[in-house]
């Protein structure tokens, strides 16, 4: 299931919200002594929580409802757990956390819309505040009908939690919708590569490319080719040159008597200057965009398995610190993550495919590619130059087709095996008896889509390639690869 999350303004009239910051002062205050509790005797239960405070609040509180108590202790729970873990880590400082706002969090039993509006739709709520239930109106918008229009359809289901917020003093009220995945018929094969500044992408349509149009017409046998600029590398050279700049104003207001100076990026004044550089807002932004250009039309979505951290793996022999940040500020994952979140919204089906040597094979001949003076272009020894980029997408998208898994991990190997002719030239990373052993595997045998997903993707034992939907599919292979970059290269997902 997929969740949505969709904000409404609320219609307050002065005494409602007067009731609403009495709530929320309340619910505040709960929470930051259940905190500090939590933190400093290293209780995070949630249950040990509640039995210790409920009472108490219960008490204190007598307006407030039994269940707006109970979510206030939960939700003091889950802040201290983190800050303990965060705490471990060494990534905070101070002795428990500051909860300066809070979201106050209506369950099944302390909000209804059906009560009082006897329509389809929730265009007045019931919660229950101070001295009981109170009818609040809300301001739908065009998003809001767009998932409650799927919810009348069956397609989604309003979850029983509702969540008000104040934000610059208006209420809003947050209802989170549950989306089915959709199941639409598959229209392109879509590869894509994240890049420092582009995403690669290779587009095929199956429709024309099984149909007898390409019998007649070679042009859709062609994938085309193209790239999403995204700028992420450029973001932060410019955010960097920003934030020094900074630093070096501030520097004189926190010097030490003994000429040295205290660490401006820990202090209060850099943090509130630096916050309205918006640097988050802007990469979110631009990873949406690319998701959505991925996502336009129901397709295969093939990508590299990146792994938990893949930027820690790419700066392994960097010396430039210029380069290691730039790695590090790229959204590989949120990338990565937010196609997948609207590829199940769209009706699309996502595979990991491994990252080995994509962009240093031809797609065309299966040779190892050789450098040039370029180094986005690599020289095929049968007389040809390819982009790199161009490279890596195909690979992706050869290493889903069974006839090809074995050219995925041995180079130059056609597809009537003679084993003699190979003899002397076996692939260091895998033994030859075991590609024999699964080339025959694939030839006499044929997978289901519970058993043998079709992703030639690397993982531990139990972290199987994410279920593809092909059921001439096989197993996967597990080997990593080294990455290798160089300082003057641009760092881009796989490992070149």
């Amino acid at each position: 299931m997929l969740r949505r999350s969709v904000a409404v303004e609320l219609e307050v009239a002065k005494e409602l919200n007067r009731l609403l910051y009495s709530v929320e002062a309340m619910y505040l205050n709960i929470v930051r002594e259940v905190v500090e509790y939590a933190v400093t005797n290293n209780v995070t239960n949630p249950t040990q929580l509640q039995r210790l405070f409920y009472s108490k609040y219960r008490s204190e509180y007598q307006g407030l409802h039994a269940h707006l108590i109970i979510q206030a202790i939960r939700q003091a729970a889950q802040i201290a757990k983190s800050f303990t873990m965060r705490r471990r880590r060494g990534l905070v400082s101070k002795p428990y956390p500051e909860v300066r706002s809070v979201s106050i969090r209506f369950v099944i039993t302390t909000w209804n819309y059906e009560e009082f509006v006897k329509s389809i739709a929730p265009v007045r709520l019931s919660l229950s505040l101070l001295g009981g239930r109170r009818e609040v109106w809300i301001k739908p918008h065009k998003r809001f009908w767009l998932y409650w229009w799927r919810v009348l359809r069956g397609e989604a289901e309003l979850a029983s939690t509702l969540i008000v917020k104040r934000r610059l003093n208006r209420w809003y009220a947050v209802f989170i919708f549950e989306l089915k995945p959709r199941e639409e018929e598959l229209k392109s094969i879509v590869a894509f590569d994240i890049n420092e500044n582009t995403v690669a992408v290779g587009k095929l349509d199956i429709k024309t490319t099984v149909n007898k149009v390409a019998k007649w017409n070679k042009q859709y046998l062609t994938p085309q080719f193209y790239t999403i600029k995204t700028d992420f590398g450029r973001l932060a050279k410019r955010y960097e040159r920003i934030r020094n700049a900074i630093i070096e104003r501030l520097k004189p207001h926190f010097t030490l008597p003994n000429g040295k100076y205290v660490n401006i990026a820990n202090t209060r004044e850099y943090r509130k200057v630096v916050k309205r550089l918006r640097e988050k807002n802007k990469k979110i932004g631009r990873v949406r965009h690319v998701a959505n250009e991925l996502t336009k039309t129901p397709g295969i979505i093939v990508t590299e398995e990146l792994g938990d951290n893949p930027q820690e793996s790419m700066i392994n022999g960097i010396g430039k610190d210029e380069v290691r940040h730039r790695i590090k500020q790229t959204p590989f994952k949120s990338i990565e993550e937010a196609v997948e979140d609207k590829a199940l919204e769209h009706g699309s089906k996502i595979f990991r495919v491994s990252s080995y040597r994509n962009s240093r094979v031809c797609p065309i001949h299966f040779t190892r590619l050789e450098k040039t003076d370029d180094w986005h272009t690599l020289y095929c020894p049968r007389g040809h130059y390819v982009n790199r980029d161009h490279a890596s997408v195909m690979n992706m998208a050869w290493k889903i087709t069974p006839e090809a898994w074995v050219k995925g991990v041995w180079w130059n190997m056609k597809l009537e095996m003679d084993w003699r002719e190979y003899e002397g030239d076996s692939n260091p990373i895998i033994p030859q008896n075991i590609v024999q052993l699964l080339w025959l595997i694939m030839m006499n045998a044929r997978a289901s889509f519970e058993q043998s997903p079709a992703v030639l993707a690397r993982g531990t034992p139990m972290n199987p390639a994410r279920g593809a939907n092909e059921d001439w599919a096989r197993k996967p292979p597990r080997f990593k690869a080294t990455p290798t970059l160089k300082g003057g290269e641009e760092a881009s997902s796989g490992n070149r």
